[in-house]
């Protein structure tokens, strides 16, 4: 039933006809070339580096991703319909793709994908197509039996490409994982109540890992958007060096 309402829930999300393809694109400079990320909806995103293009919990159906280029690694964090999306995944080209993904989005998945899936647990990591992938945790507080995303069953993921470090969050709250990072360039930082966490839980953490450029995503919750222009604030009124970068996620935010 929660996969249900979570289905349900992206359905209602992409329903507005205005919503078309984000033509938004972030450039990050390397030592050696650049990271461009797009933002797709909620918690897809695509980065892309070195010719080399992975897709971030692709969702939203086959329109937002018309005429993009189609992608060599997908990463998925969790099980729920807004990160494991098989109609979008069905309506994209992944022929040439490897799927990234904890071991219960895996037995999710249908047989045509078994080839191309690696699974990553907490603390693993792999080297592919220039980039290291490394899974961490991802979960609510406190760890209780009942939990929306317990220990163990998602993952985050620190991407490593030419010296650059990107933090994707997944479905988490401030969880220790998360405060003790060091190093991060880009982050991407959830927080929606009651699925994961509010804009000061989220705000504490990144004052905290201190990474250089910060992307909140995943912000709309059950009763609407986290106030996301308030999160900005209480980063930079403590530490004006962070770059709290607000992107388009939603068609009506």
């Amino acid at each position: 039933m929660k996969l249900k309402r979570i289905s349900i829930f992206i359905v209602l999300l992409i329903s507005n006809l205005s919503w078309c393809q984000n033509s938004t694109i972030e450039v990050h400079k390397t030592k050696n070339g650049e990271i461009k990320i797009q933002p797709i909806l909620h918690s897809s995103f695509i980065l892309t580096y070195n010719n080399k293009t992975i897709y971030v919990d692709p969702t939203g159906g086959e329109k937002l991703y018309l005429g993009l280029k189609s992608p060599d690694i997908i990463l998925i964090t969790d099980i729920h319909g807004d990160h494991l999306d098989l109609i979008t995944l069905d309506s994209i080209d992944t022929s040439k793709a490897i799927f990234i993904v904890p071991k219960d989005a895996a037995s999710k998945l249908p047989e045509k994908y078994k080839s191309k899936i690696i699974v990553l647990n907490n603390g693993q990591g792999i080297h592919r197509l220039g980039f290291f992938i490394n899974a961490i945790a991802m979960y609510n507080l406190p760890e209780v039996a009942d939990s929306k995303h317990p220990k163990g069953r998602g993952n985050g993921y620190i991407l490593t490409a030419d010296e650059k470090r990107i933090y994707i969050s997944g479905d988490t709250e401030d969880i220790p994982e998360m405060r003790m990072l060091q190093n991060i360039d880009i982050a991407f930082i959830c927080m929606n109540l009651p699925y994961t966490m509010d804009i000061n839980q989220a705000a504490n953490a990144v004052l905290e890992f201190q990474p250089k450029i910060v992307y909140p995503l995943h912000y709309r919750g059950k009763d609407g958007f986290s106030d996301v222009k308030e999160f900005k604030n209480n980063v930079n009124s403590k530490n004006n060096t962070i770059d709290v970068r607000l992107l388009k996620w939603y068609p009506n935010n």
